[in-house]
């Protein structure tokens, strides 16, 4: 199973891609994962998940935007406490660089305007990752946006 890790200046966090449950969101988002341009973003929102993405950096996303949304595909992945699912507008908006790690069971962003896909997850059995999702998720609810230098695919 392929994964993604985000480096922070808070450490790092390791995610579990879930083709079985969003092949093309998984792949779109390793794909720009893969041309780097998540380094230098930031996490900016921290409420019941935490988001990052290109959201107010100036860059642009080289590739479309998803065709289709896979909420109601593949395997059903709730949005539960580690789970990562590509943020979108109003439907028909499926998303494209925005991202979220759910900090606890947000089971209505299911269904919410058409659903919030889950393509990912933090590793169940890394502490160490989930360590980092909670201390991004106290910095930026108290002011501080956490930098992400890199992200890298494996």
């Amino acid at each position: 199973m392929s994964s993604i890790s985000i480096n922070t200046d808070l450490g790092t966090i390791r995610l579990s891609l879930r083709p079985d449950a969003a092949p093309t969101t998984a792949s779109h988002i390793s794909d720009l994962v893969k041309t780097g341009i998540f380094s230098d973003v930031v996490f900016y929102r921290s409420d019941f998940v935490i988001q990052t993405g290109l959201y107010s950096t100036g860059k642009s996303s080289s590739l479309p935007n998803l065709p289709m949304n896979e909420t109601a595909t593949g395997v059903r992945i709730s949005n539960t406490r580690g789970t990562v699912a590509v943020a979108h507008h109003d439907v028909p908006d499926n998303g494209n660089s925005e991202f979220f790690i759910n900090l606890g069971a947000n089971t209505h962003l299911d269904t919410a305007y058409g659903g919030y896909c889950v393509f990912a997850q933090v590793e169940e059995d890394d502490a160490a990752s989930f360590k980092v999702v909670d201390d991004i998720a106290a910095a930026v609810k108290s002011g501080t946006n956490v930098k992400v230098s890199s992200m890298t695919v494996a």
